[in-house]
C-alpha cells in the first residue's frame, strides 16, 4: 500500500490523480516518486443469510417436486430455472446446455460475466442435482448457493476483471459427473486451453465440518490456504479430490483445478476435531446421500467462511 503525506482536501490536482491511477511519475516540491497502480479491491463479505435463503428456496423446490432435485426429475429443472432467473436479472449472459443421460434430459447452466480476456477464463462450478432420495441441500445446494451469491456479488460490484469470469452449475453429477463431462467434451482443444483455472465446490457446509482444500494445483491451493491462514483456520488436503466430483473432467483435459470441501460420510479424527471443533468419531455429514440432507443439515459458520473464501479466490484469480 502506498502511504502518502497527508494532504488537505483539494490539494491533489486532477492530473496528479490521473497519474496515481496510471502508475506515472508525480512531482511534488521538486521530488519525484513513481506511484504504482493501485491493487484491486478485496472481495466483499458475502452475507450468509443470502446463501441460506437460496438453500431454503432449493428445499422448497425439492418439496414441491417429489422430495428431490435429481437428474431427470422436475426438481432439477426447477432448480436450474431458479438460478438462471437470478443470474439473468443480475446481468449475466446465461445458457442452458442440454444433454441426455439414462433416457432423461439433463441440464447444465453456464453464466458468463461480461468483459475480461476471453483467452484467460476463470471458472467456478458446482453440481446442482441431488440424489433421488433427498433434497441434497449440503450435497450440493451448499456449493450451488454459494457460487450463486458470489456471482451476484460480482454483479453488484460491477467487477471489471482482467480475466473472463464464468460460473457453472452441473447436472447429473450424482450419476458420475455426466453434465460436466458433457460440457468439457463439447469444447475443442483451443477452447479448453483458454480455461485458466477451474474451481469446484461440492459440499461446503457439512454439519460437522472440516476445511479441506484441493491440492491438485499448488498455486490454486495456495490462494485458499493463505486466506484461511490469515483467519487462523487450519486446512487439510482434500482427501478424495481425485475423480469424485466435477473438477475431474477438467483435470483430465489438462486444466488447472482447485476447490473446497467440508467432508462427507467418513469420520472426523481427534486431531481434526481439535483443529476445527465438532465431534470426533462422527461423520462430517451424517446425512450424506440420505433424505435428511435438508435445510437443517448445514453448519452456518462453515458455509459463511467457505463462501467468503470462494469470493476471495474469484477476485484474486480474475484480477
Amino acid at each position: 500500500m502506498f502511504t502518502a503525506t497527508p494532504l488537505r482536501r483539494g490539494m491533489l490536482a486532477a492530473g496528479a490523480c490521473t497519474a496515481l491511477a496510471a502508475g506515472l511519475v508525480v512531482t511534488a516540491g521538486g521530488a519525484q516518486a513513481t506511484i504504482g497502480t493501485a491493487a484491486p479491491k478485496a472481495a466483499p463479505d458475502i452475507d450468509v443469510k443470502n446463501v441460506k435463503a437460496d438453500l431454503a428456496e432449493l428445499q422448497k423446490i425439492a418439496e414441491a417436486n417429489g422430495g428431490n432435485r435429481a437428474h431427470g426429475r422436475p426438481g432439477h429443472k426447477a432448480s436450474v430455472e431458479f438460478l438462471k432467473g437470478k443470474l439473468d436479472k443480475a446481468g449475466f449472459t446465461t445458457k442452458v446446455q442440454e444433454f441426455d443421460h439414462n433416457g432423461a434430459k439433463g441440464y447444465n447452466l453456464i453464466a458468463d460475466w461480461p468483459g475480461g480476456s476471453a483467452d484467460k477464463v476463470v471458472m467456478a462450478g458446482s453440481h446442482v442435482d441431488s440424489i433421488s432420495d433427498g433434497p441434497g441441500i449440503n450435497d450440493n445446494g451448499s456449493g450451488s448457493a454459494s457460487i450463486l451469491e458470489v456471482a451476484l456479488a460480482v454483479a453488484k460490484a460491477d467487477l471489471k476483471p482482467t480475466k473472463h469470469l464464468r460460473f457453472a452449475w452441473w447436472g447429473a453429477e450424482e450419476d458420475g459427473m455426466i453434465g460436466s463431462s458433457h460440457y468439457v467434451d463439447s469444447l475443442d482443444s483451443g477452447e479448453v486451453s483458454k480455461i485458466d483455472a477451474y474451481l469446484n465446490f461440492d459440499m461446503i457446509g457439512s454439519p460437522n465440518p472440516g476445511y479441506f482444500v484441493y491440492d491438485d494445483d499448488p498455486q490454486l491451493e495456495k490462494v485458499f490456504t493463505d486466506w484461511y491462514a490469515e483467519k487462523k483456520i487450519a486446512t487439510a488436503h482434500e482427501e478424495e479430490s481425485d475423480g469424485r466430483s466435477d473438477h475431474a473432467p477438467f483435470k483430465d483435459k489438462g486444466v488447472k483445478v482447485g476447490g473446497l470441501f467440508s467432508g462427507a460420510d467418513y469420520k472426523k479424527t481427534e486431531k481434526q476435531a481439535k483443529d476445527w471443533g465438532g465431534k470426533a468419531g462422527e461423520a462430517f455429514d451424517p446425512c450424506y446421500h440420505q433424505a435428511c440432507d435438508d435445510a437443517s443439515n448445514v453448519d452456518d459458520k462453515a458455509l459463511d467462511t467457505n463462501t467468503d473464501a470462494i469470493a476471495h479466490a474469484i477476485w484474486k484469480l480474475s484480477s
